[in-house]
Order: C-alpha cells, then sequence, then structure tokens
C-alpha cells in the first residue's frame, strides 16, 4: 500500500455532516436516522433558512466545503466561523490551491454562504445535538487508531469502513478515515489532490437493547431477496463494474443500483474506490461468515 491511512475526529466534522446528511434529501429513505429525522430537524429551523437549505446542492461548491473544514485548525463549529471570517479571499485561493486547481466560482460568495449555513446550522440544530454522539465518536476515533497500530493496513480499512477498498493511485498520499453518525450507514468520499476523505459510518447506535445490533438486522434483511443473492453467486467470481452486475442479473439500472446499495450498506460487499470514483465491486465474505457466528450465539442464548 503506497499511501498512508490515519484517523481524524473532531465535533466540526460531525457538524458538517449533520449539515449534508440534512441537504441529501435523496438519502433521507437510507439512513438509519430515517425521514422522521430530517423532519424534526426542519420543524427547529426558521423558514428562511429552511428555504436556503432547501436550495443548497451536493455540487462542486459542497465539496469545496469539505475540504475547508477538513483545512480548519478549530475543533468546533465555533472556531471555524471565527477562522473563516478572519481570511481573505486571497488566502482562500492559497490555502486550496495545495489541493487541486479547482475553486469555487465566486470565492467570495462561497465564503459568505459558508459562513451563514454554519452560522444558522450551529444555532439552529447542531448546538443541541446530544453530546453522546460526540464522545461515541471520539471513543471511535481513540479504538480505531489503536487497530490501526496493529492490523495490517488492508484489513484496517476493510473493517474501519465496513467494506470500502481504495486502489493506491499516483499522487495519493494520505486516505484520512473520520467517523460520522448522522449519515450511517452512507459514506462521503471526496479526493483533495494527494488526500482522499472517507466520512465512513461509525455504526454508533443509542437506546438498544436487543442482542442483535442494527448492522446485523441490515446484514439479514438485505440476504432476503433473490436478486442480492444472485448479485453475491456473481461477485464470488471476481470483482464486477456495475453494468456488468446490470447485464447480468437484466434488470433496470435503478433496481440493480437499489439492490447494490443494500449489499453495500449490510458490508456484503466490497466497493473498490480509485479516488473518489466507484469502479468495480466484490463480495465480502468475512461479513456473511460474522453473521453467521452472531447469529447462532443469537440463537444459543435462547
Amino acid at each position: 500500500m503506497k499511501y498512508r491511512p490515519q484517523v481524524e475526529f473532531k465535533p466540526l466534522y460531525e457538524a458538517i455532516n449533520s449539515l449534508h446528511t440534512f441537504i441529501c434529501r435523496q438519502s433521507h429513505k437510507k439512513i438509519d436516522l430515517g425521514a422522521a429525522w430530517a423532519k424534526a430537524a426542519r420543524e427547529r429551523l426558521t423558514p428562511e433558512f429552511a428555504s436556503m437549505l432547501d436550495r443548497t446542492e451536493v455540487d462542486h461548491d459542497w465539496k469545496m466545503t469539505y475540504l475547508l473544514v477538513h483545512l480548519c485548525p478549530a475543533d468546533d463549529v465555533e472556531g471555524f466561523l471565527a477562522w473563516l471570517e478572519g481570511l481573505a479571499v486571497g488566502d482562500l485561493y492559497e490555502l486550496m490551491s495545495d489541493y487541486g486547481n479547482q475553486f469555487p466560482e465566486q470565492m467570495g460568495e462561497f465564503r459568505s454562504r459558508t459562513l451563514t449555513l454554519f452560522s444558522h446550522w450551529n444555532d439552529q440544530y447542531f448546538k443541541t445535538v446530544d453530546p453522546a454522539v460526540i464522545r461515541s465518536l471520539r471513543d471511535e476515533e481513540r479504538n480505531r487508531k489503536e487497530q490501526l497500530a496493529r492490523l495490517p493496513e488492508d484489513e484496517f480499512i476493510d473493517r474501519t469502513t465496513n467494506g470500502l477498498i481504495f486502489k493506491p493511485m499516483p499522487g495519493m498520499e494520505r486516505l484520512v478515515l473520520i467517523p460520522q453518525y448522522h449519515f450511517q450507514p452512507l459514506n462521503v468520499i471526496y479526493e483533495f489532490g494527494s488526500m482522499t476523505v472517507c466520512h465512513y459510518g461509525a455504526r454508533v447506535y443509542f437506546g438498544e437493547e436487543e442482542d442483535l445490533a442494527t448492522p446485523d438486522y441490515r446484514i439479514l434483511r438485505s440476504l432476503s431477496e433473490r436478486s442480492r443473492l444472485k448479485i453475491l453467486r456473481y461477485l464470488h467470481g471476481g470483482p464486477r463494474s456495475f453494468i456488468e452486475i446490470v447485464r447480468h442479473l437484466q434488470l433496470s439500472k435503478g433496481i440493480t443500483h437499489d439492490h447494490i446499495t443494500k449489499l453495500r450498506m449490510a458490508g456484503l460487499i466490497h466497493a473498490h474506490f480509485e479516488g473518489e470514483s466507484l469502479i468495480e465491486y466484490s463480495f465480502r465474505p468475512a461479513a456473511l461468515q460474522q453473521m453467521q457466528n452472531k447469529l447462532l450465539a443469537y440463537i444459543e442464548r435462547g
């Protein structure tokens, strides 16, 4: 492996992930928090700010917002706002230039909009997030750093991200893994020059009293469909592209994508990335083996 994996967390990262979760409207039915969370969060927002978020898209400028958050030395939103307010437009160009040659079309407007988004989101939502979320993500960071010190790096990345594989690319030097709560089990992956950043679902849940956790139930549900089992059998023969899977199933791209998404969220397949581009999928047998052991243990406890 030619790049260096590392794990980072600070509350500022969860602030942008919670904001991303809200504006990524097509994902509300896929996330563990569900559409009910988005509805409850909207009720806490002023109509003006809710309307602004409705117009916010996950586009190139939003990708640059993630870069800005990553480059900020501050730990929380208040520190981020103070830091950003102290930067001139020229400072932002210089800061971002080390991570590629693409910039927001209007840097001044980008800066002002970012300040508004984070200030209002923090005041109206993130400031009152359960502190247990932040504590759990800090625990996740500490535990993963301990694992990184003793596991082979490829195994560490697979376990941490629940099945992501990042192909070494020319110029790629760092893979930064950031645990997140709001958007789980989905991921946010961006490439910035020599650095690839992956905000991964930390599998942090609260109030669970059952012997089987949410990710375990997700595996069982994802297996209870004929086409998904056909995908797993097909991928057992080796990595396949999305188009190859579509042709094998002889289903529409939309239906096939839905099946693959459910298998990915369950951790039953590997998703192979070149930078931020997903190129192919492969079978992940370790997830089935672990699920079998958990299921047997659950049944035997009676």
